[in-house]
């Protein structure tokens, strides 16, 4: 007759390969709203009112926050991957270093939210407002920023390469040292914008507005200006080679033939 005492470890590898096959228990949006758990991937959690929550480093990959209210939340180096943000609050929000990679955001309201280093890979912003919001070295390549409202935004080195941002309102945003190649950039609005040494290399920009921009030291090499207007712009040391200016209202006033 075998003991009990071993058949203990016998016991224990059954219920360690039971706990390894049976699924846990689904996260509940209520212990979330109640502040019992921060983890909640995947979870509903539509219009739901987390102002001022602290959900710093959670898990909420694939979460449902549509018309969310998260309005001065702290969110830093939340895994929101995939998430539907549409229509959410977001101003003032802390999402410093925050995966929001494939994110939607579109309609969300972003008004001085700080996304400094946030990743937002092929994330949807379209019609965003994100005025004086800080995207400093963040990495949005790819991302859908068509009609978005990035005016005063601080965006030092942020990594745009290939990014819609059509129709989006630039004005005086800090795009310094920003990588926009092939960036799509028709009638977007950069007037007073800081774009010293961007890279705007075969970067779409007819029809744009470049008033008054800095362009000291940018690469526009082989991009599409056709039609933009850089009145009063600087572009000491910029780097035109192949671009096309055909139609272009140059900085003192002439057009480009």
């Amino acid at each position: 007759m075998i003991s009990s005492e071993a058949m203990t470890p016998r016991f224990l590898v059954v219920a360690l390969l039971l706990a390894s096959v049976l699924p846990c228990r689904a996260a509940d949006p209520s212990d979330l709203l109640a502040g019992r758990v921060k983890d909640c991937p995947g979870c509903a959690l539509a219009r739901a009112n987390l102002k001022r929550f602290d959900l710093s480093e959670a898990q909420l990959a694939g979460a449902n926050l549509a018309g969310a209210n998260l309005h001065r939340a702290r969110l830093a180096r939340v895994n929101l991957s995939g998430a539907n943000l549409t229509g959410a609050n977001l101003n003032k929000t802390d999402l410093k270093r925050a995966k929001l990679a494939g994110a939607r955001l579109g309609e969300a309201m972003l008004y001085e939210a700080d996304l400094s280093e946030a990743d937002l890979t092929r994330a949807d912003l379209a019609g965003a407002m994100m005025g004086s919001s800080h995207l400093t070295f963040a990495k949005l390549d790819g991302a859908n920023i068509a009609d978005a409202d990035l005016g005063d935004a601080q965006m030092h080195g942020a990594k745009l390469k290939g990014a819609d941002l059509s129709r989006a309102d630039l004005s005086q945003t800090t795009l310094r040292r920003a990588e926009l190649a092939g960036a799509h950039l028709e009638a977007a609005s950069l007037a007073r914008a800081d774009l010293r040494g961007a890279d705007l290399k075969g970067a779409d920009l007819r029809n744009a507005d470049l008033m008054r921009a800095d362009l000291t030291g940018a690469d526009l090499s082989g991009a599409d200006i056709k039609g933009a207007r850089l009145l009063l712009a600087k572009l000491t040391d910029a780097k035109l080679d192949g671009a096309d200016l055909a139609g272009t209202i140059m900085p003192d006033g002439t057009t480009h033939e």
